[in-house]
């Protein structure tokens, strides 16, 4: 009989394995924002939702295929956590930015934050 590398006894393994796997794949393309896309503003917007997302459903499937256990328990807070923090850091790091002076790509439509400045003054 033939071992295969791994084995899938339950449906929910098969359901975290999948997770996993999209979580990957998002991670991969919130990479490929960061080395494609043209200004800092929007290699964070691409990094943030894509790494986001895809890191959280790798949290996912390990909760899903480790169940309420520690592990289970620790990538729920791990999930909460990234959540509520890589938007507030991508709103800094872009604020920031914006205020140090880094301009837009030439194909901007747009500077909201600019056009909001100019009505408070």
């Amino acid at each position: 009989m033939n071992n295969p590398l791994f084995v899938i006894t339950n449906i929910h393994e098969l359901v975290g394995i999948i997770f996993i796997i999209l979580g990957v794949g998002f991670d991969i393309l919130g990479c490929l924002g960061l080395l494609r896309l043209p200004d800092v503003y929007n290699r964070l917007q691409a990094t943030t939702k894509c790494v986001t997302l895809g890191t959280c459903s790798i949290l996912l499937g390990t909760f899903i295929i480790k169940g309420f256990g520690a592990t289970g328990f620790k990538a729920i807070l791990t999930m909460v956590f990234l959540l509520l923090t890589t938007p507030v850091a991508a709103h800094a790091l872009a604020r920031g930015a914006h205020k140090s002076g880094v301009k837009l790509c030439d194909k901007s439509v747009c500077d909201k934050y600019k056009d909001d400045q100019d009505a408070l003054s």
